[in-house]
């Protein structure tokens, strides 16, 4: 695994040795930031189910402003931490859920990351999204990872499903929230 484009280009990063982690392959990668296109550029980056931190690792590398890094499991948080290292692009690490995070913090974010173990049900997705809506940005976008034969998980009635596309196993769908919600 390593970074594909930007400051940090071809870095290699660390995968958690944990069978609980599923790191995002360069292709998805790839994919979802020739998606996201310019809009990663001085945004406000949040990465959920950080594991290797891969998702928000690439965004600061193609030019985001800052990334916020959430992981709960301790050998993800080491890696972690490593790669942030190695790349020295900077990042917060917050060593906790998802769940937790999201209801306490008053951040706001332009694109957010979320790559949750396939273990987590779509419907704890649909409450973290929920969860999430207040601290997005108009026009922010919102990209999950999910086993592509689960079930797609409902999103906030202000977001729009921008894509919906599988890789392999994995199921990538981007949301847009509207501009004109809060």
């Amino acid at each position: 695994m390593r970074v594909i484009a930007g400051k940090a280009k071809g870095r290699k990063l660390k995968a958690p040795d944990t069978d609980a982690t599923r790191p995002a392959t360069d292709r998805v990668r790839e994919a979802v930031f020739s998606a996201i296109g310019g809009w990663v550029d001085g945004a406000t980056v949040a990465d959920l189910y950080a594991g290797s931190g891969s998702f928000g690792i690439e965004a600061l590398s193609r030019g985001a402003k800052s990334a916020v890094f959430v992981e709960s499991g301790n050998k993800a948080l080491i890696a972690l931490r490593d790669n942030l290292d190695v790349v020295g692009l900077g990042g917060r690490v917050v060593a906790g859920t998802v769940q937790d995070y999201l209801v306490r913090s008053d951040e706001r974010f332009h694109l957010v990351f979320m790559d949750p173990p396939w273990s987590v049900h779509s419907e704890q997705v649909e409450t973290q999204l929920a969860a999430l809506d207040p601290l997005l940005v108009p026009n922010a976008e919102v990209v999950v990872s999910r086993r592509h034969s689960d079930p797609v998980p409902r999103n906030p009635e202000t977001w729009r499903v921008a894509t919906n596309k599988r890789y392999g196993d994995t199921r990538i769908l981007r949301y847009e929230k509207s501009e004109s919600s809060r």
